[in-house]
């Protein structure tokens, strides 16, 4: 039987493989692909709307248990990325 996650964003139970974990490293949000980086992580579906929900319901920093403002910028960059490796685009 396979791990199921939350999706911080929509709240919807997946697979772990189906999900991104995302750690904070110096209050900035840094996807963990290969799941293994040390620390609280946090579930996602890599999906725009998932990221944007879970933003504003500050859903990263209450899961990650951090004080202050959690950086986004490098999330919605491998978002953007991993959406053009799917779809083909270069």
């Amino acid at each position: 039987m396979e791990p199921v996650r939350t999706c911080v964003g929509c709240r919807a139970r997946a697979p772990r493989a189906a999900l991104l974990r995302v750690v904070a490293v110096d209050s900035v949000l840094v996807p963990d692909e290969k799941r293994s980086m040390p620390g609280r992580g946090a579930w996602l579906h890599p999906a725009p709307t998932c990221v944007r929900t879970a933003l504003q319901r500050r859903a990263f920093a209450r899961t990650l248990r951090a004080s202050g403002q959690l950086d986004a910028h490098i999330i919605e960059e491998w978002l953007t990325s991993y959406g053009n490796q799917v779809n083909g685009s270069k």
